[in-house]
C-alpha cells in the first residue's frame, strides 16, 4: 500500500477525490437548472397536445344560457381559444386555490378569450368576480372531439403499444369513359 505510508500521498489522493465530487456536483447543478428552465419554457410556449402540462391564466365568467357548441352553461364548463383547445377539450385545471381544480370540459369560446387563456363558467357572479385572473397549470386529457386524440393509459405506456393506423378504404375501380373516335 504505497497511498498509506505517506501522509503527503493521503492529502493528494484526498484533494483530488474532492476536487473529482465537486465538479461533478455542479455540473449536476447546472444541468437541473437547465432541464427547470427548458420545463418552464415548455409550458409557456409549447402547443396543446394530449398528456402536455401548460401555463394558462384563468378567469370566470357567469353570464350566458347556451355555450357555442349548444348546450347549457354549467359548472365544468370552459372557454377557450378554438385555435390552441378545440371545441370538446377536455382538460384537467390545478390553480393555488385547490377549490377550483378539477377537470373541465371546453364547450365555449369567447371574444375576449385568446391566447392561453381559459374562462371558468360559475353559477355565482359574485364568485366569479372574487375568481378574477389568476395562473393556473393544466394537463390536456383530450384535444377535441377526437377520442383517439387522449392521454395515453397506464398501460399503453407501460407496454409502448404502438397506435394502429385505421384499416385503409375499400377501393372501387374508376368508371371508364368510352370515348367516341373521329372518322
Amino acid at each position: 500500500m504505497i497511498i498509506s505510508t505517506s501522509f503527503w500521498r493521503k492529502s493528494v489522493v484526498t484533494v483530488i477525490a474532492v476536487v473529482g465530487f465537486v465538479s461533478l456536483y455542479e455540473a449536476t447543478t447546472l444541468d437541473s437548472k437547465y432541464a427547470a428552465r427548458q420545463a418552464v419554457m415548455r409550458e409557456t410556449i409549447a402547443m396543446p397536445a394530449p398528456g402536455a402540462r401548460l401555463a394558462f391564466s384563468a378567469t370566470a365568467y357567469c353570464k350566458g344560457a347556451t355555450t357555442a357548441s349548444g348546450v347549457a352553461a354549467q359548472s365544468g364548463v370552459a372557454a377557450a381559444d378554438p385555435e390552441l383547445l378545440p371545441v370538446g377539450s377536455v382538460i384537467e385545471v390545478d390553480s393555488a386555490d385547490s377549490h377550483y381544480n378539477g377537470i373541465y370540459t371546453v364547450m365555449d369560446t369567447g371574444p375576449a378569450v385568446q391566447g392561453r387563456q381559459i374562462d371558468v363558467y360559475m353559477w355565482s357572479c359574485n364568485e366569479a368576480l372574487r375568481f378574477g385572473r389568476r395562473p393556473i397549470h393544466l394537463v390536456v386529457l383530450r384535444l377535441g372531439w377526437n377520442p383517439r386524440a387522449t392521454t395515453p393509459t397506464f398501460m399503453d405506456r407501460l407496454l409502448k403499444r404502438a397506435e394502429s393506423a385505421p384499416p385503409p378504404l375499400p377501393s372501387r375501380p374508376l368508371p371508364q369513359f368510352i370515348t367516341p373516335k373521329a372518322p
